[in-house]
């Protein structure tokens, strides 16, 4: 899957992953800080990836989905590079994962603290505090 928004190409394709840059934009997140690069490899290995690349070819964005496609999805490590952010490219990200053929017959689940009000406009519902989920 690849999809084109403005000068930013998001893809699925795993062999495009820069795990290096995955690892930066991840360390400089509350939620993986301190989580150790072989860690974060073996989730992409694990996972369904999205990533977001510039014009150029760099790595600005990535997220990750663990799930079973059958009945639920989980949506992690969602993190654009700040030099990209104000551009839309999270909710463009977001709204391709939840609409994916893979994943949008399926409950989504995540975790969040401080961006319900992204995840609410794609029907996510928060539990009151960082968890939030989307019914099939």
């Amino acid at each position: 899957m690849e999809q084109f928004f403005n000068q930013y190409t998001i893809t699925d394709d795993k062999t495009k992953m820069d795990e290096k840059t995955i690892a930066n934009l991840l360390h400089q997140s509350y939620w993986a800080a301190n989580r150790p690069d072989e860690t974060i490899h073996q989730s992409i290995v694990n996972s369904t990836c999205f990533g977001i690349f510039d014009d150029a070819g760099n790595q600005v964005g990535f997220a990750r989905i663990i799930s079973d496609f059958a009945t639920m999805y989980w949506l992690c490590d969602v993190v654009i590079d700040e030099r990209h952010r104000g551009k839309g490219l999270g909710k463009q990200l977001v709204e391709l994962i939840v609409n994916d053929e893979r994943f949008r017959k399926l409950s989504g689940k995540l975790a969040t603290n401080d961006a319900h009000k992204l995840y609410e406009a794609y029907g996510f519902v928060s539990d009151g505090a960082k968890y939030m989920q989307k019914s099939k």
